[in-house]
């Protein structure tokens, strides 16, 4: 069944993101209250009349299984993932996996990495016809550092901003060392100021549309009755031309009906954001024989992660045994059908900069028994259950989301297979995320993004340091973590990104799962797909290249 109606449409990308969504600019309409702007409404009316004229409207359909809870683009995950479309980012990913300029045309940044200054490109044009400024940008990064929870870190890091209307640039100054500001920047949409300096609680705030964009699109509209969004051309936009005329993202409640929409012909390609196109349903829609795929390595991941804070869980030759427990040949078959493969004990995928090749998980439940016995921890009841130091049974509780229950049943499985008992927990979105936030659990199943793998220090850091979003406070590794926020240099970045994959590898405060590959189908008809680790195939580069072939 679709999410509202029976149509969905959905895409997305980012970067991450996560990261928090939101990132975005919106016009509020005045069926909403808003500020009565002047929309580019007649223009895109105009355009479209003029279209009319050469023949049909060249539409480009997108399904997808990210749903679209509310009309708030800076409130909701998704939309303001699907709104880098319209709203740039300073900065984005390459091909390559460079960090490169988006709205920024580039950025120089102090000797001592305190200082940066954006210089924003000249001939971008909001959908209302209003130029965007250096404003904009210093606007933007202030606002989500005010109002926005995951932008709390620019109010705790940023120390003053500047605008330079003689270069067209922005520069921000921090309260301390920070190389990756780049990065960070790459996530954060860019809004205008004269529309949102009116909004005082964005995370609330919400609007049908249209909303005002910078991007070759704007959103014209969010209908949750049709689960359906719209993008039109920005009949500002001065760069290339592209070849639709307008976007629609339509979203599904499940993945199955969001692949259901390409086997029928209703959609063109298929996006979830850090996800790939469901393993199982790829060798159906090759049968259709219109369809093609995007097959790339992922630098997400799945893993366990293990708070670090009571015993068990706090004696590393326990977590050795948990790790030998793993039968992860068979949870890599069962999830990615083989898409994906056994990871090394050093957590960081081969796509990512700096990888370094540990040593390889290794299912071994004999060993995992034998470190438990010679750790004291030892059935004494005969039970099947090993007891801790104090005589109780060892039992743990592992948080997992709806959708993992198969993987956790067989972690379940392997685990009690050496004595350790389970009880699995399968939480609601909302409460995962505020527990994993904060750590507020014991064992969690659990995957990564490609902006999570990049964020804070990289190599999945953001995940893991407790001043981030994790539970490690072993100042050796956030030593580390500080080591590559404040340089530069390329060999120490290759040292201590090499010395982080070892403290994964030998301390195991977390424990990888597996790796998997990232497979997109998109129809035959078309051509000029881009993709990139952050975005997937979600890029500016897709959108003003893509065209029928």
């Amino acid at each position: 069944m679709r999410w509202t109606t029976s149509r969905v449409f959905c895409i997305a990308a980012l970067s991450l993101l996560f990261l928090g969504g939101i990132y975005l600019l919106m016009l509020p309409s005045e069926s909403e209250g808003s500020s009565g702007i002047e929309t580019p409404a007649a223009e895109a009316d105009a355009e479209a009349d003029a279209n009319s004229s050469e023949g049909p409207e060249k539409v480009l359909k997108i399904a997808t299984p990210n749903v679209i809870k509310s009309e708030s683009l800076i409130g909701d995950y998704y939309l303001g993932i699907f709104a880098h479309l319209s709203n740039f980012p300073l900065m984005q990913m390459s091909e390559d996996g460079k960090i490169v300029g988006r709205l920024a045309d580039h950025y120089e940044v102090s000797e001592d990495h305190r200082e940066w200054t954006f210089y924003i490109l000249d001939d971008l044009y909001w959908s209302d016809g209003v130029k965007v400024t250096p404003e904009d940008v210093q606007f933007s990064m202030l606002y989500y550092g005010e109002k926005n929870p995951s932008g709390r870190w620019i109010n705790e890091t940023l120390e003053s901003s500047s605008v330079s209307e003689a270069d067209n640039s922005v520069t921000f100054k921090f309260n301390k060392p920070y190389t990756r500001i780049d990065l960070e920047f790459a996530t954060y949409m860019i809004i205008p100021r004269h529309v949102w300096e009116k909004i005082d609680k964005p995370m609330e705030y919400s609007s049908k549309g249209p909303y005002v964009g910078c991007g070759p699109y704007y959103i014209e509209s969010v209908d949750l009755n049709t689960a359906r969004l719209i993008f039109r051309k920005n009949p500002y936009w001065k760069g290339k031309n592209c070849a639709f005329d307008k976007v629609e993202v339509d979203w599904y409640a499940s993945e199955d009906a969001a692949c259901l929409a390409l086997e029928k012909g209703e959609a063109d390609t298929y996006y979830k954001y850090a996800s790939s196109y469901p393993y199982a349903n790829i060798e159906r829609l090759e049968k259709t024989g219109d369809f093609n795929f995007v097959e790339k390595d992922s630098t997400g991941m799945c893993y366990l992660g293990i708070t670090l804070n009571e015993a068990p869980r706090s004696d590393l030759q326990f977590r050795e045994a948990l790790a030998y427990a793993i039968n992860y040949e068979e949870l890599m078959q069962l999830d990615t059908l083989g898409y994906g493969s056994v990871p090394n004990r050093g957590l960081v995928p081969p796509g990512m900069e700096y990888y370094k090749p540990t040593e390889k998980c290794i299912y071994d439940p004999e060993k995992a028994r034998e470190i438990l016995k010679k750790a004291g921890y030892e059935d004494r009841n005969g039970n099947g259950i090993v007891e801790n130091k104090n005589g109780k049974d060892i039992l743990l509780e592992l948080m997992i989301l709806p959708g993992y229950e198969r993987d956790a049943e067989l972690l379940q499985e392997y685990f009690r297979a050496v004595g350790i008992d389970i009880e699995i927990e399968n939480v609601d979105q909302n409460t995962y995320m505020d527990r994993k936030d904060t750590s507020r659990y014991e064992l969690v199943f659990s995957r990564t993004t490609p902006w999570g793998m990049l964020m804070h220090s990289g190599l999945g850091t953001g995940y893991f340091d407790s001043r981030r979003y994790g539970y490690i406070e072993d100042p050796e590794f956030t030593g580390l973590c500080d080591q590559i926020l404040n340089t530069t240099d390329s060999e120490t970045l290759r040292s201590c990104s090499y010395s982080l994959q070892d403290y994964y590898a030998e301390e195991l405060p977390v424990i990888p799962v597996y790796w998997k590959k990232v497979v997109t189908p998109y129809n035959k008809r078309f051509e000029g797909w881009h993709y990139n680790n952050l975005d997937g195939i979600y890029t500016l580069e897709t959108f003003l290249d893509l065209h029928e072939v």
